[in-house]
Parts: C-alpha cells; sequence; structure tokens
C-alpha cells in the first residue's frame, strides 16, 4: 500500500501539476497553440507513459515470459466484471467531456454540448471494432474492451473540434493502435497486465496529434505537446520506480506474488477459497 502512496503523491504532487501548467495553466504550450479539450495528452498520456516507466523496472509477473522469450497470457479473473466495468468508465466519459463544456462555456450552448456527447459515443463504439477481429479470427472481448477505452482517450482531446465522422476515424484508429500497443509490447517483453500505457499513452498521444490532423489547430504545437508532455511523465517517473527499486521497495517477494497481493498488502482474500473465509467476516451459516 505505501508503494502505490509513493507512486500516488509523486503524479499528483508534482508530474501532472507541472505537465498540467503548460497547457491549462496559460503555460508555454498553450501560448503554442496547444489544445487538449479534457485531457487526452495532459492527462491520459502521462498516465500511460508513467505507467510504461513503472512496467518496464518492475519487471514481468512471475510466468508471464518463458525463459526463451515466448509471452505467456495470464488471464483475468472475471470478463464479466471487466465489460461492466468499462461501460461504467464509458458512462463516467460523458462527465469528462460533455461535463467540460457545461463548467467552461456560457449558458444556452447546447449544440456544443450535444456535438461532444455524440463523438464521445462514437469514437469508442467505432474503437470497439479494431482490428483483434481482423487477425485472430474471432472477435476478442478484452481487445474490444480495451479498444472501447482507447477510443475513449484518443476523442477527449478533440470532441468538441471535429465531426461525427472524424470521430468514427479517430476511434477506429485508435482502436489499431490499443492492439499494435498490445503486441508490441509482448514483443519487448513489457509486462503491462492492464494495458494502461496502450490505452492512455499510444491512444492518448494519438488523441494529441488527430486534434491537429482533424481539429484545425496547429499542427506542430499538437506534435510538440503530444511529445513533450509524455517524455516529461515517462522520465520523471522512471527515476522514481529505479529510486524505489534501488532501496529494495518497489517489488513484493515471490512469495507474496504468488499468494496474491490482497493477502499481502491488505490482510485479506478478495476472492476466498471454497475451504471457508477467515477473520468472521460472514455470519456462520448456523447462526
Amino acid at each position: 500500500m505505501a508503494r502505490i502512496l509513493v507512486y500516488s503523491a509523486a503524479i499528483t504532487g508534482l508530474i501532472y501539476p507541472i505537465s498540467g501548467s503548460w497547457k491549462w495553466g496559460g503555460g508555454w504550450l498553450d501560448q503554442m497553440g496547444f489544445f487538449d479539450f479534457a485531457g487526452s495528452v495532459v492527462v491520459h498520456a502521462v498516465g500511460g507513459f508513467a505507467g510504461l516507466a513503472g512496467a518496464i523496472v518492475l519487471g514481468p509477473r512471475l510466468g508471464r515470459f518463458t525463459k526463451d522469450g515466448k509471452s505467456t497470457p495470464i488471464p483475468g479473473h472475471n470478463l464479466t466484471f471487466a465489460a461492466l466495468g468499462v461501460f461504467i468508465l464509458w458512462i463516467g466519459w460523458y462527465g469528462f467531456n460533455p461535463g467540460s463544456q457545461l463548467v467552461f462555456s456560457t449558458v444556452g450552448d447546447l449544440s456544443a454540448f450535444v456535438l461532444i456527447a455524440t463523438n464521445t459515443t462514437l469514437a469508442p463504439a467505432a474503437a470497439c471494432l479494431g482490428l483483434a477481429w481482423v487477425l485472430f479470427g474471432k472477435p476478442d472481448l478484452t481487445m474490444g474492451l480495451n479498444g472501447a477505452l482507447g477510443g475513449l482517450v484518443g476523442i477527449t482531446a478533440n470532441c468538441d473540434s471535429v465531426t461525427n465522422l472524424e470521430a468514427l476515424i479517430i476511434g477506429g484508429v485508435a482502436g489499431g493502435v490499443v492492439l499494435l500497443g498490445v503486441l508490441l509490447l509482448d514483443k519487448l517483453r513489457i509486462d503491462d497486465p492492464v494495458g494502461a500505457f496502450p490505452v492512455h499513452g499510444m491512444a492518448g498521444v494519438w488523441g494529441g496529434l488527430a486534434t491537429g490532423i482533424f481539429g484545425g489547430h496547429p499542427l506542430v504545437a499538437q506534435i510538440i505537446g503530444s511529445l513533450v508532455i509524455p517524455l516529461w511523465a515517462f522520465s520523471t517517473m522512471l527515476v522514481l520506480f529505479l529510486s524505489l527499486r534501488a532501496v529494495g521497495f518497489l517489488r513484493v517477494t515471490s512469495v507474496e506474488e504468488q499468494q496474491g497481493l490482497d493477502i499481502s498488502e491488505h490482510g485479506m482474500q478478495a476472492y476466498p477459497t471454497t475451504d471457508g473465509f477467515s477473520g468472521g467476516a460472514f455470519p456462520s451459516s448456523a447462526s
């Protein structure tokens, strides 16, 4: 738990505020004309590239790759919960994008709100399709779910600036970017359990670039902002994770990893076995 708090303090207290001020604080990127409506780059790419630094320094989970480098997927425990979580996020995104318009616009600007909400629907819908079905021969639910999230990330920077058709294109490309990112990490033997870098990092950068390509904002400024902000997040978090590893504070022991971090970090099981429950969390059937 302490590791999570150290990471959270660093990214929220230092990294996000500094790079965020470059755009949303009227800083040098804002002066250049860099545009990011609700955070494809300023928020999502920062988290994605911070996660990439952590995945590289931490190393893969036990058994994730064989000695000869072959990928051995570790399936998620419950795809139903995963799908539910994505749909909850999708609904929440209407607070991110259309909600931002309500905060910063004049009263009665309903047309902009509707455009943003529609684009926030179309992009993830297009991204769900992606390339996984074509490449693997079957629709892959996990790729579809992450594709939808990538579409949401990609449209976040430009949802107020593009047409519905352009939103479909941006989302479709974002879905492909996520899939290619997952395959790339496998080739590089980088273990990203939830696809944070492809979904938030790569799709976030694509969202920043798409804002210049489709949204009419200065392309040079979009390229610079979409590169500098992720580089800032990656380099600073790389230093943090390397420092934590150097003092032996980054990774749990192999025994703790095999037992599950719910036990070592929180002292309880999220999914108790059929052997029974410990700690008296549930009443006895005899009571």
